[in-house]
């Protein structure tokens, strides 16, 4: 028996004929396909951006954070500077480290007076019915607000 003949087992290529061809997906499909791939890339692209502007507000935050600290530090180190120089300057006019440092420590003590005078100042209008008032709204809806929070974490 000849492999051409009908009923023969060719193993040649199929008939084109016989072949399934694929049936083509409608444009309207293909635009659709082609939208949602652009929208999860735009997503994509938005979440990797969140993603590197939380990472830099972390590290913002920190830095923030050591600067704050470093200009402390540097205030204090100006601020004794300035106190050393204020004291030359005052040896200098009186003529004696004693009298300097005594005038010195005089002045320090009036500005700790003027420093503690304002803060009692300060309690004082704290204190005042208004003042009060609103700090007992403001405790009570922080208080509110708190319990609220922790029973949405541990509903037990």
């Amino acid at each position: 028996m000849r492999v051409d003949e009908p009923g023969g087992s060719a193993s040649g290529p199929p008939d084109e004929s016989t072949e399934a061809t694929p049936a083509r997906k409608p444009a309207w499909l293909a635009e659709l396909s082609r939208l949602g791939h652009g929208l999860k890339d735009l997503f994509a692209a938005q979440f990797t951006l969140l993603a590197a502007e939380l990472r830099l507000a972390r590290s913002g935050m920190v830095l923030m954070l050591i600067m704050g600290l470093t200009a402390i530090v540097f205030a204090v180190a100006l601020g004794l500077t300035l106190l050393a120089l204020t004291g030359w300057a005052l040896a200098q006019w009186f003529g004696s480290w004693a009298w300097s440092l005594g005038a010195l420590a005089a002045i320090q003590l009036l500005l700790l007076i003027g420093a503690i005078l304002v803060f009692r100042r300060c309690l004082h209008w704290l204190t005042l019915p208004e003042t009060r008032a609103e700090w007992a709204v403001l405790m009570k809806d922080a208080a509110r607000q708190g319990k609220a929070e922790s029973e949405e974490v541990d509903p037990s």
